[in-house]
């Protein structure tokens, strides 16, 4: 192969690399157009961490090894970009554990941070990073129900290579109704939020 055919191949490839990374900017973009709330807002705190989040920790209680905790990192979307409920939902293959574990014990929690959003420079840990762990059950939506359409569109608006997962993989939405908010979002401890003050928030 002559030189000036590797340098060709060279540019090529560095120009496909260019269109990858500048595709996945562009998609976290999307995601950051809504800007932080003020940190006395709690409700709306919390629900900025959700909309803003893509994936997650979600721990369900293991059948597999007597009921002991079981954190799976998943991807999840809470609606469309800008329009989020509030309410997680899950793209989940009941060949994976978590699936699993849910069908025989509904309760679940899912804990986010805003370190993957990028707005927060510190370490994870500290408590200006804001943090989120949602507790309730993780329930399996009626595959034919109006809500499990409103969260199939959700899900691969975010996440479009979900459409192309294997359709033998046995693949369900599930939601997590929530029972308990924990968030933090500066220094004193958790802050006090209802989970009807979570579900009307503003934006």
């Amino acid at each position: 192969m002559e030189l000036h055919q590797v340098r060709l191949l060279a540019r090529i490839f560095f120009f496909f690399i260019f269109l990858t990374t500048l595709q996945h900017s562009c998609s976290a973009r999307i995601l950051t157009t809504i800007s932080k709330p003020d940190r006395h807002d709690y409700a709306a705190s919390a629900r900025w961490l959700v909309s803003q989040n893509i994936w997650g920790v979600l721990s369900t209680l293991s059948i597999d090894h007597e009921g002991a905790p079981f954190g799976n990192v998943v991807s999840f979307s809470d609606g469309l970009p800008e329009k989020g409920s509030g309410i997680p939902y899950f793209y989940l293959t009941t060949l994976d554990p978590t699936a699993r574990n849910a069908l025989k014990d509904q309760r679940a929690s899912l804990a986010i941070s805003e370190s993957p959003i990028g707005t927060c420079k510190s370490d994870p840990m500290n408590p200006t990073c804001s943090k989120l762990t949602l507790t309730g059950k993780l329930l399996l939506l009626d595959e034919g129900s109006k809500e499990a359409e409103v969260a199939k569109k959700a899900l691969f608006t975010k996440h479009p290579e979900m459409m192309d997962w294997p359709k033998d993989h046995d693949f369900r939405i599930f939601k997590l109704e929530i029972t308990n908010i924990f968030l933090i979002n500066w220094f004193g401890g958790a802050k006090p939020i209802t989970v009807d003050e979570y579900l009307h928030a503003k934006s």
